[in-house]
């Protein structure tokens, strides 16, 4: 048999579309290694379609060959992602009992609520930034994509206002976006045991938020959430619930200022704000690789065949450039031809929870920060930003710019 030759997907890339481009070229499920782990890439949009709604493939770690499984390095970003035991990682009626009492604080009426307490929080970092010498650079991934999601996710979950500072730092190296911090095992431990008090603090003092309706749920139904479950979707709504959407305002920032003609046309109405939300979420998604899904049994898709077993990763951000879907111009950012679908919150049951409130987050901030600095450009070449060195998420480690005054 001829041995694979896998591609090594290396999380410090600094060029991760490069690197897509040629995995689509390699075929729609590509042999892969990635953090020491063999799998197969879903590198087109049909493809990751077929993989995230294919009733043969799971996202439950049993199904995972015992071998494979075994070669996992711990503290890597996979093993994190793969042996969560929240809704991330349940399949059928599983992920129902897991997701069902989240989703109602995350329907899109609800989420419209929140509006003004969202333009508020924004209005509040626009004006730290207009504090700011208005010639000189400025980070705005640090100074406005990251403490926007981070402090609307806070309100959301109920973080006591005692331990938000540490928790802000805690995340900060999550985020990669502290020079202080580096995530990592002992970061992740310090966070979980936070999340622990805070949990208990809010059993002894509940509030109007998300942990006190799971505790709530929790007593009333006898544990629909073991404790070990509530500890892990609060984990989990926490880091997913605002790091992809810094990752999203920040590329967001990024296409519009280093992209001729783009920001005029929002500014100019003849385009919403929206739409860049859209085409950024299309063209640099906030993830870009998200692992796993296993084959409960042989499976052939797209002439490949998966044995029982296999792992496929989800390749986000290259889906999003796939010319198959997009045309030949994928790789242009283009505010007037917004994508009718994308796949940058998955498909299917696993659909990503927080999507309106992304999107709403992402419209707010873009909308403010263009109005309050008309005058604002990059404070340099897009090329000279490094990427964040991580497998999951697709964004620059800074967005550095030039605000000018502030609009009078």
């Amino acid at each position: 048999m001829t041995e694979l030759v896998r591609f090594i997907i290396d999380p410090a890339a600094q060029d991760p579309h490069a690197d897509n481009e040629r995995l689509r070229a390699a075929g729609p499920l590509v042999p892969v290694t990635a953090e020491g782990v063999d799998a197969w890439a879903a590198t087109r949009y049909a493809t990751l379609m077929t993989v995230l709604t294919h009733p043969d493939l799971t996202r439950e770690i049993q199904y995972w060959d015992p071998l494979e499984r075994s070669k996992l390095p711990p503290g890597t970003a996979i093993d994190r992602i793969v042996t969560d035991i929240s809704m991330l990682n349940a399949d059928g009626e599983e992920h129902r009992r897991l997701r069902t009492p989240l989703a109602a604080g995350f329907t899109p009426r609800r989420v419209q609520g929140l509006r003004p307490k969202i333009e508020a929080l924004t209005g509040a970092l626009i004006d730290d930034l207009a504090t700011l010498p208005a010639h000189e650079p400025v980070d705005l991934r640090a100074r406005f994509a990251y403490p926007l999601p981070r402090d609307v996710i806070s309100e959301m979950i109920g973080i006591p206002p005692a331990h938000q500072e540490r928790m802000h730092e805690l995340t900060d190296a999550v985020a990669h976006v502290s020079a202080d911090l580096t995530d990592g095992p002992r970061v992740r431990e310090e966070l979980h045991a936070l999340l622990h008090r805070i949990i208990e603090e809010r059993r002894r003092s509940p509030g109007e938020d998300i942990i006190t309706d799971l505790i709530r749920l929790r007593e009333q139904d006898g544990g629909r959430l073991s404790e070990d479950e509530l500890i892990a979707t609060i984990d989990l709504l926490f880091i997913a619930g605002h790091v992809t959407t810094v990752n999203l305002i920040t590329n967001a920032v990024g296409a519009l200022l280093h992209t001729p003609g783009q920001l005029a046309l929002v500014r100019s109405g003849r385009c919403p704000f929206s739409a860049a939300v859209e085409e950024t979420l299309r063209w640099d998604s906030p993830i870009a690789y998200f692992p796993f899904r296993y084959a409960k049994r042989d499976v052939e898709i797209d002439g490949v065949h998966l044995r029982a077993g296999e792992a496929v990763l989800a390749c986000f951000a290259s889906s999003g450039r796939d010319p198959e879907q997009f045309g030949a111009d994928a790789d242009r950012f283009d505010v007037t031809d917004p994508p009718a679908s994308h796949l940058a919150f998955g498909h299917g049951p696993h659909f990503c929870l927080g999507a309106p409130l992304a999107r709403l987050e992402a419209e707010i901030a873009l909308r403010a920060l263009f109005t309050a600095f008309p005058a604002i450009r990059a404070a340099g070449p897009r090329d000279e930003l490094r990427q964040i060195d991580t497998l999951l998420g697709n964004s620059t480690r800074t967005m550095p710019v030039v605000l000018g005054p502030r609009a009078r």
